[in-house]
């Protein structure tokens, strides 16, 4: 008899927990107001402010929102005082009656403003338009028609170069005397030209787009150009089920190499001497298409900087090529075991120098290189990440960064602002425990920085470069609507890592009506591609997440090791092991259950789209004792299917069994729990044919899940499409982990 009594006390409390967390109308119209369109600069203000500089750096303009609308407000640095541009309201009436369309003052969208005399001048839904501020006149600019580009003029006007039946070709505007460059020219062996990333070809046996690209010299005596091979390469299709007009599908496709493929579009770069009228005669190799090779002009004439690619990404070769003697040199090469990832330079032509930032020393730091003498001398040192350089100012030889983790107190990701001069001495701009977002205007002599953190909403303020100090406050956000409605900041957590020695950081979204006395489901918001991190830095990050935590559930987000932004060593726990980087989540899970008693750690979740999504079905392969839900949108199942650079940077080349062991489709037969498959038949950038083969997969080994194809869209989804989408995932977790009903008659 007792156990029949505890058995129902036990299952009274189980029903009544469920009871509980039942969802009504209400409950999903809060997480609606925290969906991205229903919250930025509609019931939260100025989370991030861009700045629009002058073109003559005479001053700057911006939207300042409020509950009231945007408007547009600028200064001018000889006074700088903030005023309101224009009159919205008459240009909103000027506007409502020039397009027919009633356009309402307090919702302005205009780009490209450019501010001239007494006149601005701007883009308006595609037209362009000139507003005279004094006589409060509207002038429709006529635009002349888009011509596709097939012929370019050299800059001293005396040539002009152009294709024709595949074969490049020089005119004298002078004598319009016509020179053939190039004789061996074809149809799938095209000169002057490229294959963009994402053109494709409608229909059978259709061509695939004219492209045309040559770059002159400065001094008018040479021609960069280059040979597009598609001879061998083989293409990538798509069935474009949407379209209302057909009944049956589109023929869709592209080339796109998988990693380890060799028959893939190729480019063979040359360059041509326009006095001689033929080939400089260097051999400047043929690269990938996906890891083409770059150039500048150097800053001598007949001079040429050459970088070169090798495939796998683990060397590069910057060559100084000498175009009048057929001559090249290695200026250096940059040499890495795991990937060389982001590598970016900046050309110092009056200094006959240029920066470049390298993870050489296991850190990414800023290096200086002598074209003539080959030297490289380290700018920055230390045991901290480069994360951009703003602004280069040649003539002062001063370098302005952005860089984390220098300042050991604060957290590694929250980015500061840090100038240096050619020789090597560091200062800070910037010395608070905030994240710094900074654009500068096109002289440098002014920046606007972003300051805010998750916990400190945005203020953006106008700077000077030269000290720092702050000139005025553009903006502040403004969240007090959310605020006092319950929403309170994310919290942020730390932990060991897998490595049992470095720290890793991460954070935590509640629901607005968060109980402490509940128990709540935990979701994993994961994608840990090695080129990025998720942590999140600034205020304009600090909604993420609310509006599914808004249904019931506790939302985190964390770095683990294997991701960017630390040091080299931390993202090579990634390097060929994609498999294993969800180890670390599964701590930071376990970690915050065991703080938390409103955590309940047997019943989580986890959702990512393209490299989070391979995670998110990772987790149910690799970590089914840990995760029981997963939503897995536009993912890469496996890396073999995958466009070529990407696995081949971070997997690694040439293909070995890493790439099976970590591939979902080949882990099909470990799932477990409940898996919602998500993919647009129309992407062009991770092709669903890799999710198809991993249900094909999941089928053969007589697993249940459910699969979402969206016909008409691609890599990411769109208006209504992305609606319902979110509501899908949201409904998949509220139905498997809150094992509640869930509300489909919602409006987004």
């Amino acid at each position: 008899m007792m156990k029949l009594i505890k058995l129902l006390i036990v299952c009274s409390f189980f029903l009544g927990n469920l009871k509980g967390q039942e969802l009504n109308k209400t409950d999903y119209e809060r997480a609606l107001s925290y969906v991205p369109k229903n919250l930025a600069n509609k019931s939260v203000y100025n989370l991030h402010t861009s700045v629009n500089w002058f073109a003559d750096s005479t001053g700057l303009y911006f939207v300042d929102h409020n509950i009231d609308g945007g408007t547009y407000k600028s200064l001018h640095f000889d006074s700088p005082k903030i005023k309101t541009m224009f009159d919205h309201d008459k240009l909103a009436v000027a506007l409502s009656k020039e397009s027919e369309k009633e356009v309402l003052a307090s919702n302005l969208e205009l780009s490209q403003i450019e501010n001239k005399n007494k006149k601005i001048f701007f883009t308006h839904q595609g037209l362009e338009y000139s507003w005279d501020k004094t006589t409060k006149t509207l002038n429709k600019i006529v635009q002349e028609e888009s011509i596709p580009i097939i012929d370019t003029e050299s800059p001293d006007g005396n040539w002009v170069a152009y294709v024709e039946a595949y074969n490049l070709y020089l005119r004298s505007t002078k004598t319009q005397k016509e020179y053939q460059l190039t004789f061996d020219g074809t149809k799938d062996r095209t000169h002057g030209s490229y294959y963009g990333w994402f053109d494709k070809m409608y229909g059978e046996n259709s061509d695939r787009p004219e492209r045309f690209n040559i770059s002159w010299s400065p001094d008018s005596k040479y021609i960069y150009s280059r040979l597009t091979d598609i001879s061998k390469a083989e293409k990538m299709y798509m069935l474009d089920y949407s379209q209302d007009s057909l009944f049956k599908p589109a023929l869709l496709s592209y080339y796109r190499a998988s990693p380890g493929d060799t028959n893939i579009v190729y480019y063979e770069p040359m360059v041509f001497d326009v006095e001689e009228k033929k080939k400089v005669p260097i051999d400047l190799g043929r690269n990938a298409h996906f890891s083409a090779a770059t150039f500048i002009w150097g800053p001598k004439e007949d001079e040429l900087i050459y970088r070169q690619k090798e495939r796998g990404f683990l060397k590069e070769t910057f060559y100084k090529i000498n175009l009048k003697e057929a001559t090249k040199e290695i200026l250096f090469e940059e040499v890495s075991n795991i990937g060389i990832d982001n590598f970016v330079y900046w050309p110092l032509p009056e200094k006959k120098m240029f920066v470049f930032i390298s993870e050489r020393s296991g850190w990414r730091q800023i290096y200086l290189l002598d074209l003539e003498t080959k030297k490289i001398e380290p700018l920055s040192k230390g045991n901290y990440f480069v994360q951009e350089i703003v602004y280069v100012d040649e003539k002062r030889e001063e370098i302005f960064f952005l860089a984390s983790g220098k300042n050991k107190s604060i957290n590694p990701y929250l980015k500061q602002l840090y100038k240096v001069n050619f020789k090597g001495q560091v200062s800070s701009l910037t010395s608070d425990n905030l994240n710094h977002e900074v654009s500068f205007s096109p002289d440098g002599k002014y920046y606007v920085d972003n300051v805010s953190s998750i916990s400190s909403p945005t203020k953006t303020i106008l700077c000077k470069s030269k000290t720092g100090q702050k000139v005025l406050d553009l903006t502040k956000a403004d969240a007090s609507t959310k605020i006092s409605s319950g929403w309170q900041y994310p919290e942020t957590f730390s932990l060991i890592g897998k490595d049992k020695k470095t720290k890793i950081y991460g954070a935590i979204w509640k629901p607005t009506n968060f109980d402490p006395a509940k128990s709540y489901p935990i979701i994993d918001a994961t994608y840990t591609g090695p080129h990025t991190s998720v942590f999140p830095k600034s205020f304009n990050r600090a909604f993420d997440l609310q509006s599914l935590a808004e249904l019931g559930f506790i939302l985190i987000k964390v770095d683990g090791l294997g991701t960017a932004q630390r040091s080299l060593a931390f993202r090579a726990h990634s390097y060929k092991n994609m498999g294993n980087n969800l180890e670390d989540h599964v701590l930071a899970i376990e970690y915050l259950a065991s703080k938390y008693k409103w955590i309940d750690g047997n019943r989580v979740g986890i959702f990512g789209h393209s490299a989070g999504g391979y995670d998110a079905a990772h987790a149910m392969l690799a970590f089914p004792d840990t995760y029981k839900v997963a939503v897995a949108s536009s993912a890469d199942h496996d890396f073999r299917m995958e466009k070529a650079w990407w696995p081949e940077m971070y997997m690694g080349w040439p293909i070995d069994s890493t790439y099976h062991e970590v591939s979902n489709v080949t882990m099909a037969k470990e799932l477990k729990g409940k898996l919602l498959l998500v993919h647009g038949a129309l992407d062009d950038n991770v092709n669903a044919s890799s999710t198809f083969k991993l249900s094909e997969a999941l089928i053969k080994a007589d697993k249940q899940f459910d699969l979402l194809i969206i016909p008409s869209q691609r890599h990411g989804y769109q208006g209504a499409y992305r609606d319902y989408f979110r509501k899908k995932r949201w409904n998949y977790f509220v139905e498997h982990l809150l094992n509640v009903e869930p509300i489909w008659d919602i409006e987004f």
